[in-house]
């Protein structure tokens, strides 16, 4: 018998079980159990019932439960041996029963350790981390969308569909406060602080690197629970930096704690194998349960968005969103030109560029170039005022995930953004560029002052070039560089020129000079209803996900029109310029709702890279210094 509605969420092992027993019968068994849950989870609504390791505390999840986890595979560790299959010997009687050892951690007492019918299987571990820099209100998004009912150690019971009703005034800080209560809940100040700190520089110590408190966060200043996920099929077809969603059986039992320990003091002397593993690695292979759970995979879906507005599934399968979206997009377009125009102090054409940078994304790589990237670079930023972080509260609220780092002399000199290979302790150490697909770097160089970039600065710089320019990171392996593809939105702002490269210059020209630049935001932040910035958030998305295509007859048509506007002076237009136009181009049909480019569209284009083009010439007369 299989179990009843919600007893594959406490229970899910039941099941496991279930089917383990019945494998003679049965030689799939193992690929049944998956299509059980999977198609449990088809159910309307369904995979709202399952508790996540993002907003529900640790303490209150039930261990060998379904859980979620919305995650970056932020490492993958060495594939590991365990007893997929055990015998076990009653002691009252001598009986001897088979057990499954899959997706378990410890196996129960009594293993015949000498028996015949001992099967030896393999699982991979990933080391996964929150997603990086996933905005609050993405957060409370997926928080409120739950409907899962967790019961705790204590007699109270929290459900998160009460809690959205009885504290709906709280709810921004709600999952901020429920992760303070998972941290303080361990009474450790040393791990809330390694938890919510990145290591500050390359002077770390392998060691210090190794710390089983130090959780590997690639962002400075992130919170929540890093898992070690145990993955027993196609785990060739995860790869590192991929987000993804975990649907699998939580284990977070202390034993694995004091298993490692034991390891510690004893492997040298016991096992002259185990003893190839250093101290380092055995603390960052196998943290302490109560901070890092395991987390035993039955399945995992890569996330093509991290939009929770939206379904997870390719909007093309899903008609009435896209139909809806296509319906309004001219207005929500609209509205967010007005509304980024007005954050941009009234300059329209900075707006429009701004819109066309946020639905950016590279679709295509050619040899070694990227398609579809649109780096901007927005010269002109008020330097007196705290414009900068204002620009990036807006952002932030419009995107799923985003990271502002600030081009200070000594962020550049300190802060690490390429992972680099620890060999000691066998892990990979994260960077601040070890971020999610679509995530929005703002890049804040009002900041610079005059002063002398160290080799790690220089490093740093050049990082940041090549993500711009190749939308890659080359993570460090000491010995040699790894080249990882990443697709990365990057915006630039600065107060002449940006020093960094970008595909698109533009100089902001306000029309309004706020006295006071914090009451100005505020206006218009207090003024956006949460409903208005939902649609947004919507658009951004989906317009970003859109396909695109250009008939033949329009390419034969933009040909002709470059031959044109060559005729007369060849200088004037070049290669490089026609492919920014043929971006630009694609951008704003994707931003109209359209997924092919006509001949309105391509015009249109044209006219705002005069305009854009003419404003920077104007500049360059101004400014005669700079580039």
């Amino acid at each position: 018998m299989m179990p009843s509605s919600h007893d594959w969420i406490n229970n899910p092992m039941g099941v496991v079980e279930g089917m383990f027993a019945q494998r003679n019968s049965n030689p799939q068994w193992g690929s049944k159990v998956v299509e059980y849950f999977k198609d449990k989870l088809k159910e309307k609504e369904a995979h709202t019932w399952v508790p996540s390791l993002n907003d529900v505390p640790l303490h209150y999840l039930k261990p060998d439960s379904l859980v979620k986890f919305r995650c970056l595979i932020q490492d993958m560790f060495d594939p590991e041996f365990y007893m997929g299959v055990y015998e076990t010997v009653e002691p009252s009687n001598n009986a001897k029963v088979l057990k499954c050892g899959k997706y378990k951690d410890v196996t129960e007492c009594g293993v015949d350790l000498i028996s015949r019918n001992t099967v030896t299987s393999e699982r991979q571990t990933f080391y996964c981390v929150p997603v990086p820099g996933e905005s609050q209100w993405a957060k409370d998004s997926y928080a409120c969308s739950s409907q899962a009912r967790v019961v705790p150690s204590t007699s109270y019971v929290p459900s998160r569909q009460k809690r959205s009703y009885e504290e709906d005034d709280d709810m921004d800080t709600q999952p901020q406060k429920q992760r303070e209560l998972h941290i303080e809940h361990h009474g450790n100040g040393d791990s809330k602080r390694q938890e919510t700190e990145a290591p500050s520089s390359q002077t770390t110590t392998p060691s210090d690197c190794s710390s089983h408190l130090d959780l590997n966060f690639p962002l400075p200043g992130e919170r929540g629970p890093a898992c070690l996920v145990k993955v027993y099929e196609e785990s060739d077809s995860f790869k590192l930096n991929d987000t993804i969603e975990v649907y699998g059986i939580l284990s977070m039992s202390p034993v694995l704690s004091g298993v490692a320990e034991e390891k510690d003091l004893a492997s040298s002397l016991l096992d002259p194998v185990e003893s190839m593993e250093t101290v380092e690695e055995q603390r960052a292979h196998s943290p302490p349960a109560s901070l890092v759970p395991r987390l035993h995979m039955l399945f995992a879906k890569r996330l093509q968005h991290n939009n929770p507005l939206l379904p997870s599934a390719p909007l093309e399968d899903n008609s009435t969103v896209f139909s809806s979206f296509l319906s309004e997009i001219t207005s929500v377009r609209a509205d967010l030109l007005a509304y980024l125009t007005h954050i941009l102090l009234g300059d329209g054409l900075a707006a429009e560029y701004l819109i066309l940078h946020l639905i950016s994304s590279v679709y295509s790589r050619r040899d070694v170039l990227p398609l579809g990237k649109f780096s901007l670079n927005l010269s002109g930023c008020p330097t007196t005022s705290p414009y900068t972080d204002k620009l990036y509260t807006i952002i932030q609220q419009l995107v799923p995930c985003s990271y502002r780092l600030g081009m200070s002399l000594q962020n550049m000199n300190s802060l690490r953004l390429v992972p680099r290979k620890d060999y000691v302790a066998n892990r990979l150490v994260s960077g601040a560029l070890q971020l999610s697909n679509n995530t929005s770097l703002f890049l804040d160089e009002t900041q610079l002052e005059q002063g002398q970039l160290d080799t790690s600065g220089v490093r740093n710089v050049t990082a940041l070039g090549n993500l711009i320019s190749w939308q890659k990171v080359d993570y460090d392996f000491n010995y040699h560089k790894m080249e990882f593809p990443c697709n990365i939105n990057v915006l630039i702002s600065s107060e002449g020129r940006s020093l960094l490269p970008s595909d698109c210059q533009v100089h902001l020209q306000p029309q309004v000079t706020p006295s006071n630049m914090e009451e100005y935001f505020s206006t218009f932040l207090l003024a956006q209803m949460s409903s208005q910035l939902n649609r947004y958030r919507v658009y951004l998305t989906v317009a970003r996900t859109l396909d695109y295509s250009i008939s033949d007859e329009v390419t034969k048509a933009v040909e002709d029109d470059f031959v044109d506007m060559r005729k007369d002076d060849p200088q004037s237009i070049s290669a490089e310029d026609l492919h920014r136009l043929l971006v630009v181009a694609r951008l704003l049909s994707l931003s109209l709702g359209q997924t092919t480019l006509s001949r309105d569209c391509w015009m249109r284009a044209k006219h705002l890279e005069v305009l854009r083009t003419s404003r920077t010439e104007q500049q360059k007369s101004v400014n005669g210094n700079e580039p």
